[in-house]
């Protein structure tokens, strides 16, 4: 790069992260690059350094990942994720990689080494086709954030600085598929639809029986929402199916927010045919954290938690024979009037694949209104 004489031309380098000290870096560069952003939420940091532990994820057994470093001007500026998820492509018979854990300053020089590093970790792999961001999977964060920047993000969903989709797009990538969050609250519930529709649904199917997931035997009933869950999103872009070793990983983590109001299965003559998970919105109460439960953390977390107010419908699913029937309904109106009882009075459906119109159509038909979009990107 040119510069006037006397001045020092912008230095811009990367960092494979292999030694400690960078995955530090890693680790924390986004708790400094949103220190004056009022909408994003710091993860816990216990959790992101779980997630990216290849030794102890199950996720990795089938999978692999490289973690790189942007420096600009001697200042850490950004961050990327290579991931070959072998397992993806044996699903579908493709020959993709991704990209994930997306961060950088406003300069698309930034941005652009990183994807070339990215890309060419991928390349070297055979992989032709790069998706993202996806961090690391499906159960994790996916897409990135291109619409509703002044809303809170709800829990273990993405948010980041609006002007990356123009780095994302101006590094050669077009969109692939956009996910969508709905909103819904006590103002706007069509409660009056809402009974009435399920009184058909209780009329087409007189055996179906809504319960509560059973806390006291969470290993065979995990057994059961994995199986719905494989059969039920198998055609859905960006699915792969989850090992029990995956599942039980994921059900550890949430076991301890699942409220048994909002965890449900739902049963044709005693037969599981669906299921539904909806979580307090525990983002309320980490805002107020800083990424950390120490040394005051743990106390917020306890102080703030029944002041939480708001919930997410996170993961449902209802077995390809039984789509179509309503039960996807029934269940939504189940959390969202629980809810509203306890004093939940706003919940969020996320996400939808915006190619999934019949779902798109049960949020709306609740009362729900489109709050945030999140995209996926994809590049030869």
């Amino acid at each position: 790069m040119k510069t006037e004489q006397g001045q020092r031309p912008d230095q811009c380098s990367i960092t494979f992260v292999t030694e400690k000290r960078d995955f530090k870096r890693f680790i924390d560069f986004p708790y400094k690059h949103y220190v004056s952003d009022e909408h994003w939420i710091a993860p816990l940091k216990i959790q992101q350094k779980e997630i990216l532990d290849v030794n102890k994820h199950p996720f990795y057994k089938n999978a692999e990942i490289a973690l790189f470093i942007a420096e600009f001007n001697g200042q850490t500026a950004g961050r990327i994720a290579a991931i070959n998820n072998r397992v993806y492509n044996e699903f579908h018979g493709e020959n993709a990689g991704f990209f994930g854990f997306f961060e950088s300053i406003d300069n698309q020089q930034v941005a652009n080494l990183l994807f070339k590093v990215a890309e060419d970790w991928l390349k070297d792999r055979g992989l032709k086709t790069i998706y993202g961001p996806v961090s690391p999977n499906m159960m994790g964060e996916m897409g990135a954030l291109v619409e509703g920047f002044e809303h809170d993000p709800s829990m273990m969903m993405p948010y980041n600085k609006p002007y990356y989709d123009q780095l994302i797009s101006n590094a050669g990538y077009s969109k692939h598929v956009d996910l969508l969050a709905f909103r819904i609250d006590d103002k706007k519930i069509d409660l009056e639809r809402i009974n009435k529709a399920d009184e058909i649904v209780k009329r087409r199917l007189p055996d179906l029986v809504i319960r509560d997931v059973n806390m006291k035997d969470l290993k065979n009933e995990a057994k059961i929402i994995r199986e719905i869950f494989n059969k039920a999103w198998a055609k859905n872009w960006g699915f792969t199916p989850l090992s029990i070793e995956e599942f039980d990983y994921l059900v550890k983590d949430l076991k301890l927010i699942l409220d048994t109001d909002f965890a449900n299965i739902a049963e044709i003559n005693g037969q599981p045919v669906a299921f539904s998970i909806s979580l307090p919105d525990l983002n309320v109460v980490l805002k107020k954290m800083n990424g950390t439960l120490f040394p005051t953390g743990i106390f917020k977390l306890l102080y703030h938690k029944n002041k939480i107010r708001s919930i997410r419908t996170a993961l449902m699913g209802v077995l390809p024979e039984w789509q179509g029937r309503g039960i996807d309904t029934i269940m939504h109106q189940r959390a969202v009037g629980k809810g509203l009882k306890r004093g939940f009075y706003t919940s969020e459906l996320s996400w939808l694949l915006e190619t999934n119109t019949s779902m798109i159509n049960v949020a709306l038909r609740l009362g729900a209104w489109e709050e945030k979009r999140y995209r996926i990107y994809v590049k030869q």
